[in-house]
């Protein structure tokens, strides 16, 4: 039997969804896992011999935390943090609401913030104004995901996967009102007002 890595469960133009939330692929799982291994490599070179706490933000940045650690191949923690500017809409309120903290101690200790997908980075920048509080030895974030369009950089992203359009997308761990993080693609929003 061959081993397979790249995963291909979809056609290149399938439709998940219903109107009005219907969701094209946009980016394919094997496109994703390489980028992915290709971060996890510079997080290797960078955090070698100093056993970082990799703070996955929940609960979007679970499938992307548990592929970079895999592909890292170094010691390392594991915690987590929950918060909330989402709630069910698909759009941020832009309140952020600390709705889980760290069980890690922090102080003088490696911190990677990783994140699933930053749009404005207002989430980001509260997260790592709560962490700075803890002094940390050092503190870097690293998201899958990034859309320039609407990002105001109030804060600085050690790991970029990829810049994407400003357009809502599910799949590879993102949601829509919990669902569609099952896909192992990511899918865009079809906009079907027009």
């Amino acid at each position: 039997m061959e081993n397979n890595l790249t995963v291909a469960l979809v056609e290149p133009d399938e439709i998940v969804g219903e109107p009005p939330r219907r969701f094209r692929r946009y980016l394919r799982a094997d496109i994703i896992d390489r980028r992915v291994r290709e971060i996890a490599q510079e997080v290797r070179a960078n955090y070698a011999n100093k056993c970082p706490i990799m703070v996955g933000v929940l609960n979007g940045s679970f499938v992307f935390l548990a592929d970079l650690i895999r592909y890292m191949a170094i010691p390392c923690e594991i915690d987590f943090v929950k918060i909330s500017s989402y709630e069910k809409a698909m759009r941020s309120s832009g309140a952020v609401l600390m709705k889980k903290d760290l069980d890690a101690q922090v102080t003088g200790r490696h911190i990677l913030l990783v994140e699933d997908i930053v749009d404005t980075g207002g989430s980001v920048r509260f997260l790592l104004d709560h962490f700075m509080q803890k002094k940390p030895a050092s503190l870097a974030v690293a998201t899958l995901f990034l859309k320039p369009e609407v990002f105001q950089p109030k804060c600085h992203l050690d790991y970029v996967g990829f810049e994407i359009p400003n357009r809502f997308v599910v799949g590879y761990g993102l949601d829509c009102a919990q669902q569609w993080r099952h896909l192992p693609d990511l899918y865009a929003l079809i906009d079907e007002s027009s």
